[in-house]
């Protein structure tokens, strides 16, 4: 198995970052608008990227205030599209402090303002994936999503 692994710095607080990242309605300020849906297994959070993909649905598996969101995506989709590789992968986003990354605290990083550090881990790809690749530079546009989102609400 294969993950998508990005370190995003932020600077913006933590608490503000979290809560970007802990509700529908913040995330889809950022990213897809996403509907929240309470059910057996969970907290649900859907939305859909276009009729061609279907919904995805990511099951609410952590929610840590300040320090951590965790989902697995629990939804199936046509072999022809990114979102087939996903059924079963797990999306963390460990949220801390410059601290908390060891390249962060680095002497030439000490230039660069960062109040919070985003580890983001999309895991569980099949090691033979054709969307892997594309879906690391799509992941890469949506945390940039989210770090203007969260500068720009820190100003």
């Amino acid at each position: 198995m294969s993950s998508i692994k990005h370190e995003v710095w932020i600077d913006a607080p933590q608490k503000q970052v979290y809560e970007l990242l802990s509700s529908a309605e913040a995330i889809g300020t950022w990213w897809d608008e996403q509907t929240r849906k309470e059910t057996l297994e969970g907290v649900v959070l859907e939305h859909s990227p276009g009729p061609e993909h279907g919904v995805v649905k990511f099951l609410v598996l952590a929610n840590e205030p300040n320090s951590l969101v965790k989902w697995r995506c629990i939804s199936e989709h046509p072999d022809n599209i990114p979102a087939s590789e996903w059924t079963g992968t797990e999306i963390v986003f460990e949220i801390g402090s410059r601290d908390s990354s060891e390249v962060a605290t680095d002497k030439w990083a000490s230039e660069i303002p960062v109040q919070t550090v985003i580890k983001f881990e999309h895991s569980g790809w099949p090691s033979s994936s054709k969307y892997f690749a594309f879906c690391c530079k799509a992941w890469a546009d949506v945390l940039s999503n989210l770090t203007q989102k969260a500068v720009k609400n820190a100003s």
